[in-house]
């Protein structure tokens, strides 16, 4: 696999085609055919940036060939040569979008590879530019999403609250009082974490880092105890291996860990007498490995695909219903720290999620030899 510009020349001159290769083969990676029949087997097993051809050819012409790459092929620029009497039809080819570029016979090699620089120029910026429209449009969609959650989970909770406390003030009776004010409990914990996760959605969307060396211990210690009042039921168990020292991102390191043990404690099966928490740590200079596993109610193979989408819950009549944004937040921080991410799960049995996180402090070691 190469980084360079590719390049593919169809001329039915073998002398014109072995005189482009050999001024062009060490600046990019050069592919040639004889005909169209040819060019379009190179371009089904080669990925082309630039399709560059004669337009006068046998059975096929250059802008016929050329127009029949577009359906198929729509990234790849299109380069005609041609001599000053075909003028009118490259005229033609040009504002129909046949072609982007095209150089009069005999080429000019100077002139042949400005155009052809600019081709590639062209090229970078047209994935680039379409690759920030995709991520726009990935933006958009999940604001609407999340525009209507929080319109409507924030209001939830909130109505709720209200209707308990006017109802709280009119029943007399200690025992129906207090399973008034715990279901408000319950409503309030929902609402602190659909908080909580609209802040760490917004902290992570940011593009900037803050390495920082971790000590795992400590940080899972400082989340078991932000976490002790969620179930006292459920049996923590940790076993953290640290090697030297480690450097990542400890915001988002604390937002993966924090959510993934948080669903671990929430999801689990109340038939189950011993419910239990399993946080696994291996740290070394080259890499972290994270394993955080439960015995809870696990997740359905119908729903394994969606667990990771902003604003997909699972409920039912043995599931909680979450908020949606945990696992979303989960992946998208994963990811922002070139992280790996595996997970498996059985109904009733229980989930297993697995994150290999580097060890920046290799690549600021090779950045300080450079």
């Amino acid at each position: 696999m190469t980084d360079k510009t590719s390049i593919l020349y169809v001329d039915d001159e073998e002398n014109n085609l072995n005189s482009f290769r050999a001024q062009f083969r060490k600046q990019y990676e050069v592919f040639t055919a004889v005909n169209a029949k040819d060019a379009f087997r190179v371009l089904e097993k080669n990925k082309i940036h630039i399709i560059i051809s004669d337009q006068r050819m046998p059975q096929t012409t250059g802008v016929e060939f050329l127009e029949k790459t577009i359906e198929k092929y729509p990234d790849s620029m299109r380069l005609l040569i041609t001599a000053y009497a075909d003028i009118d039809i490259v005229i033609e080819a040009i504002n129909r979008g046949q072609i982007n570029k095209f150089i009069q016979k005999p080429w000019d090699w100077e002139k042949l590879s400005l155009a052809i620089e600019n081709c590639a120029i062209s090229y970078k910026s047209k994935i680039e530019l379409r690759q920030k429209n995709e991520q726009l449009q990935k933006v958009n969609d999940e604001l609407n999403k999340f525009v209507y959650s929080v319109s409507h989970d924030l209001r939830a909770p909130l109505m709720s609250i209200l209707g308990l406390v006017q109802i709280s003030k009119k029943e007399r009776q200690s025992k129906i009082i207090e399973s008034y004010f715990e279901n408000i409990k319950t409503s309030v914990i929902k609402l602190d974490t659909f908080i909580i996760n609209i802040i760490d959605y917004y902290k992570n969307s940011h593009p900037g880092e803050i390495k920082s060396n971790i000590n795992f211990k400590e940080l899972v210690l400082n989340i078991q105890d932000s976490l002790k009042n969620l179930d006292p039921n459920v049996v923590i168990e940790s076993e953290i291996q640290q090697t030297g020292i480690f450097r990542n991102d400890l915001f988002r390191l604390e937002i993966i860990l924090k959510n993934l043990i948080s669903n671990a404690i929430k999801y689990q099966n109340p038939n189950n007498r011993n419910q239990r928490v399993k946080i696994e740590i291996n740290s070394t200079s080259k890499e972290a490995c994270i394993i955080i596993s439960d015995n809870g109610i696990g997740i359905a193979q119908e729903h394994l695909q969606n667990i990771f989408n902003l604003f997909f819950r699972v409920g039912n009549s043995t599931q909680k219903e979450g908020t949606g944004i945990g696992l979303y937040i989960v992946k998208e921080a994963v990811e922002k720290i070139k992280g790996t991410l595996t997970f498996k799960s059985t109904p009733l049995v229980g989930s297993l999620f697995q994150i290999i996180i580097p060890n920046d402090l290799i690549e600021e070691k090779e950045v300080i030899q450079i």
